[in-house]
């Protein structure tokens, strides 16, 4: 395929995104191996036409493609331009939930790794509730975990539990996935739970407990969980690798099943 350059719209996200310009480049870069815009052994765009694109400096540009680099991506020659080396595997194998069931079902037999806690223990931070999520509890149990699978690291949560409910199975809250133990829960009364995904970049200590790079797309699930009288129960932010979430989301079409 001849190398072209295409617009793909307006340019990159205002300069406080939390998402680093090169990796936003990076990232579309990506994406257009993977739909074969460019296909393996192609040359793709120079850097003057992607510093154009997308309105971003030289030095921008060379850290998105130094990244694909490390990647097996591509690959530079120098006074030839840089070339296709390989496709990005597909391996979005989470698929984030967007239902109650479908949340639950497949972390119900997970095995949390637990985290010690934090130098600072005794001055955990309290769960960020925030207005419309309902009313905080009076205290709160604060669990870090990892989740894996294939013995990688692919989840790093950082969880609140209402004291009072965690109180009630505290043995199971230290062994098990704490949704799975609130959804088997028989005295709980659930009447909300809710959640929302962003997508961001991995700090320091996320990177360190995913085993990725510093700054790597992440996206971030909060999932906020109340009672019937109101009291926000559970509060867990789970942040996983970008590279292996899906959202799917039916729109039209297809019937759930009753």
């Amino acid at each position: 395929m001849a190398n072209r350059v295409r617009r793909l719209g307006p340019r990159l996200g205002d300069a406080d995104s939390r998402v680093p310009r090169y990796l936003q480049v990076a990232s579309a870069l990506r994406r257009r191996i993977r739909d074969a815009h460019w296909a393996v052994g192609d040359k793709i765009a120079t850097l003057e036409e992607l510093e154009r694109e997308f309105g971003v400096a030289r030095v921008t540009v060379r850290q998105a493609i130094d990244l694909l680099h490390s990647e097996g991506l591509v690959k530079s020659f120098q006074g030839r331009g840089t070339f296709v080396t390989k496709a990005p595997e597909n391996d979005r194998w989470l698929q984030l939930a967007t239902d109650w069931e479908s949340l639950i079902a497949p972390i119900k037999d997970n095995v949390p790794h637990l985290l010690p806690p934090g130098p600072n223990s005794s001055e955990e931070p309290p769960p960020r509730v925030e207005e419309g999520d309902g009313i905080p509890a009076p205290a709160y149990v604060f669990i870090r975990s990892i989740q894996k699978r294939g013995g990688q690291p692919y989840a790093y949560a950082r969880v609140h539990i209402a004291k009072h409910v965690h109180a009630k199975a505290a043995k199971l809250f230290a062994s098990r996935v704490a949704l799975a133990v609130l959804s088997e829960m028989k005295d709980l009364a659930i009447s909300r739970a809710h959640q929302t995904l962003a997508i961001g970049a991995a700090d320091m200590e996320t990177a360190r407990h995913l085993g990725i790079a510093l700054n790597a797309p992440t996206a971030e699930a909060r999932c906020v969980v109340t009672d019937a009288a109101g009291i926000v129960i559970y509060v867990g932010e789970i942040t996983y690798p970008g590279d292996c979430v899906l959202l799917n989301i039916e729109l039209i079409g297809a019937e759930r099943e009753s």
